[in-house]
């Protein structure tokens, strides 16, 4: 099956079209929408499973590396997760019309600050199919179009998963360009793209370091990046051990290809005698190659399976199961450290003192800072957002997982009794 190039402009300017009919749904029809969608993505999922084996399988044979592998396949239960969020969505609050502040004014008149939509937004990502899905179910919920451009490894999928959309929005009577799907683009395709400022109103680029540095240089289009993860775990002299020992662990062998994944683990002094001995064990028995300065290794040497970490290990997103670890002689070393090498994406600190999580969580700039949780925490659905179209690590307009309410704007609505100047 070949994908052949579509015109992005037209796609554009379909989106647009069919933008200006989604800002007025209402909330009912687009939970219909969602729950439709749900069923349809059952009833075709063979289908759609079919699509991704072949875009896995000329992927493998073109050599693309696992971490990406992992993050193109739609593994067992893929179908369940994706039906799941969009569960979550309907649920959740329309934010279009929302009043996010009003007040009155000498003069008189009422002012509200209400929530609307952005108009059509540009997703450009890699691998990942189901953020097909995602991506779309958000936009719609928040009243936007939107234009998805995926990775050329996932062709295929989502192609097949925009099949799926597009017959649920045409058996509701709304214009099906309110997702546009872009399989393949060439890189000048691509600069086209993000040229389209008149039809196009945002643009995330989602994927690797280099895709996002691309698109944030010759984007005419605001963008919002969602840089790498490189997320640090610090684990206090008052932490519980045993609680530190499993958010290490799981933070790095759940899924280390994801960008919330644990990339570094940062230890007090007083505890790491007692707390690298045993976390590196695990680790290594989960298959994660450790990779320790020279305290930790001087704790941990006889560990097999444990090496001695190199300068450029500390602040890089590893993506695999590789980890760094670092023997901090306080709070302010460690914080110190993650201000040097962090990526504002996800913080973590382990300990019983309130005091001390007070000062870590104020003073650490992070999309999002955890104390006691996972750094894989950092993300739309288990935050409660239902989902997330991307995580923003820079702060405008958005800091962290994008759900509904990042993918609206506020406007003025003024009612007044007359009122000149």
């Amino acid at each position: 099956m070949s994908v052949a190039e579509v015109d992005v402009a037209l796609v554009a300017a379909a989106a647009r079209r069919a933008g200006r009919g989604l800002a007025g749904l209402s909330t009912l029809v687009k939970n219909a929408v969602l729950v439709d969608l749900a069923a349809a993505l059952r009833a075709s999922w063979a289908g759609v499973q079919a699509a991704n084996d072949a875009d896995v399988r000329d992927a493998r044979a073109g050599g693309l590396d696992e971490a990406k592998i992992a993050r193109l396949t739609l593994g067992p239960g893929a179908c369940e997760k994706l039906c799941d969020s969009l569960a979550q969505l309907v649920k959740l609050p329309d934010p279009v019309g929302e009043v996010a502040d009003q007040w009155r004014t000498e003069s008189g008149m009422l002012v509200r600050r209400v929530r609307a939509p952005l108009g059509v937004v540009c997703m450009i990502y890699e691998a990942r199919p189901g953020v097909t899905i995602e991506a779309f179910a958000l936009c719609l919920k928040s009243g936007n179009a939107c234009v998805l451009k995926g990775g050329k490894e996932a062709a295929r999928s989502n192609v097949a998963l925009a099949a799926v959309v597009h017959g649920v929005l045409r058996s509701k009577g709304i214009d099906e360009g309110a997702l546009g799907v872009i399989a393949t683009l060439s890189r000048e395709g691509l600069l086209r793209l993000l040229q389209q400022r008149e039809t196009i109103d945002l643009v995330i680029p989602r994927g690797g370091e280099e895709l996002i540095r691309f698109v944030a240089e010759h984007s005419r289009i605001p963008t919002i990046q969602h840089y790498k993860g490189v997320n640090h775990l610090y684990v206090d002299e008052a932490a519980d051990l045993e609680m530190a020992v499993k958010l290490a662990v799981t933070g790095k062998i759940t899924a280390p290809a994801t960008c919330n994944a644990l990339e570094c683990v940062l230890v007090h002094e007083a505890v790491a005698g007692v707390f690298l001995p045993r976390v590196c064990a695990e680790m290594v028995t989960a298959g994660v190659e450790v990779r320790c300065e020279a305290r930790a290794m001087g704790l941990v040497g006889g560990v097999r399976g444990v090496v001695m970490a190199k300068e450029d290990d500390f602040g890089r997103e590893f993506l695999s199961k590789v980890i760094a670890v670092k023997v901090v002689s306080s709070l302010a070393e460690a914080m110190g450290h993650i201000a040097r090498y962090g990526s504002n994406h996800s913080e973590a600190i382990v300990t019983r003192s309130e005091e001390v999580a007070g000062v870590f969580c104020r003073g650490v700039d992070a999309s999002c800072v955890l104390w006691n949780a996972s750094t894989r925490m950092n993300d739309g659905h288990a935050l409660g957002l239902g989902a997330e179209i991307g995580i923003s690590t820079t702060k405008l307009h958005a800091y962290g997982p994008m759900g509904l309410r990042e993918l609206t704007t506020t406007r003025f609505v003024v009612s007044g009794s007359g009122q000149t100047r």
